[in-house]
């Protein structure tokens, strides 16, 4: 790995991350992890950065931010991001997990930040400028990084540089983050991008469908549903050579399909979609004949509302993960304002364990409210943690390695986050909680010590998006 740094820990004789899932589990508690935080759409014209947090419940400065890198350009909407290296590579001792990969979803920009010359302090190492990758594959709007055991780093992109669906595609940097080109063979593209996983042992990897970046960049208007500019498919390629294989079209069940994972154990043929509007989690599964097929597996009934823009509420499934173990699944419902937790030791059978309010649209004291069978009328309550209303609702999440803590963020996207909650929201900016996490019976309690609050930041309030661990997480690694 060019300009690898030497790294102690688990990955010292071995490659990055961990042998396995279980493994990983063992690994250290974390202390460090670090945030997308936005001012794009925000009204601050101030670059977006990255903030690095302190969990460490021993350390004066726990539950703050301690450091923020901000990006070199105004606008960029930073988003997702992903490892150089991770338990993908564990085999490799050459392999070295130092640079997070920070895709720009609207600049089309990729940043590189060195992470491991200072933990605590990251630092920008170099900028995939959205013309070099324009001009050598066509793709704009980059979204899910992840490594791949040959050291290269695969990004999905979103559209061409007008915005089109159609333009999406898989984007393939070289282990020096110089543009290779795109990872799908000539006439395989997708018709939509969002997410991707990959599951080696069943030289497989599917992809989702968010919209035409033409769309959801200017806010979600629920006619480009009707009118094909949002996706309701998977996408199964042949991996690693990038043949499409099938297309799976999830019906009006699968509307918006967004995060997507395969269970940890790489020896599985299962994993879940969380598709958006429609509320549903999918599971996907190979059939006995080959093929791929899916079905629905929890699915959350929208609520019939008043003093909202329609009379009824999905509850908005926008992100979800699975613990390494692959006996939870954990998803939000960013409108409705819930986390829940589902016993998935039968996929095809999961179980309600846990579930907390930690915001959304029907908390006690907002405008709306959800309308019971009976027609009585009523909100849901939503606690104060360390004298902070909670605003929003929940979107990105993170788990700790053993699966006992869980990090929750809340916001989606800077438009939609004013569209849904409102300029109010948009000017108080995010925060960031903890849940604790019952491991053995299931349950999930609000941490009431932990609040950060990223609307008292030095430049203004910003939007606090997606999570990493220095060591990596249970949705940046892959096991092959």
């Amino acid at each position: 790995m060019a300009g690898a740094a030497k790294v102690q820990g688990c990955c010292a004789d071995t490659g990055p991350g961990y042998a396995t899932p279980l493994e990983a589990m063992s690994g250290p508690r974390e202390t460090l992890i670090y945030v997308t935080c936005v001012y794009n759409g925000t009204g601050i014209e101030k670059p977006d950065y990255l903030g690095t947090v302190d969990v460490d419940p021993n350390s004066p400065t726990y539950s703050k931010v301690i450091h923020r890198l901000p990006m070199p350009y105004i606008g960029d909407e930073l988003h997702h991001s992903g490892w150089n290296a991770c338990s993908s590579c564990h085999g490799d001792r050459s392999a070295v997990r130092q640079f997070l990969i920070l895709p720009s979803l609207l600049s089309s920009r990729i940043y590189v930040v060195d992470t491991a010359k200072t933990p605590r302090a990251p630092s920008l190492h170099k900028v995939v400028e959205p013309t070099d990758i324009l001009r050598k594959t066509g793709l704009a709007y980059p979204h899910t990084s992840h490594c791949l055991a040959s050291g290269d780093i695969m990004v999905s992109c979103l559209g061409d540089k007008e915005g089109n669906a159609t333009g999406s595609g898989f984007l393939l940097l070289e282990s020096d983050f110089n543009v290779k080109g795109r990872w799908e063979k000539p006439g395989h593209s997708p018709l939509f991008g969002y997410d991707y996983w990959y599951q080696p042992r069943h030289n497989t990897m599917i992809s989702s469908s968010w919209g035409a970046p033409a769309a959801f960049s200017k806010g979600f208007n629920l006619q480009h549903v009707s009118d094909g500019l949002y996706g309701r498919h998977l996408y199964v390629y042949s991996w690693p050579d990038g043949e499409l294989k099938q297309t799976l079209d999830l019906g009006s069940a699968g509307l918006l399909p967004l995060e997507t994972r395969f269970l940890h154990d790489p020896s599985k043929d299962t994993g879940f979609v969380g598709c958006a509007l429609s509320s549903n989690m999918v599971r996907f599964f190979k059939t006995t004949d080959g093929p791929w097929n899916h079905e629905v597996a929890i699915s959350v009934t929208p609520l019939k509302v008043r003093n909202w823009i329609l009379p009824e509420m999905p509850g908005l499934i926008t992100d979800f993960l699975i613990s390494l173990d692959d006996r939870y699944l954990y998803f939000v419902n960013w409108l409705h304002g819930d986390v829940r937790q589902y016993n998935i030791e039968d996929p095809s059978k999961p179980v309600l364990t846990g579930q907390v309010w930690v915001g959304g649209l029907l908390q006690k004291g907002s405008d709306v409210v959800y309308v019971a069978e009976d027609g009585t009328e009523s909100q849901f309550s939503v606690p104060v943690i360390k004298g902070n209303r909670l605003r929003g609702g929940p979107q990105m999440i993170q788990l700790s390695l053993d699966g006992k803590r869980l990090y929750v963020t809340n916001s989606l996207f800077s438009v939609w986050d004013q569209q849904f909650y409102g300029r109010d929201f948009v000017k108080k900016g995010s925060h960031m909680l903890q849940i604790d996490v019952n491991t053995e019976q299931g349950g999930l309690t609000i941490n009431p010590n932990f609040f950060v609050d990223f609307g008292t930041e030095p430049e203004g309030p910003a939007l606090a998006h997606e999570m990493r661990y220095p060591g990596g997480d249970c949705t940046s690694d892959i096991w092959i």
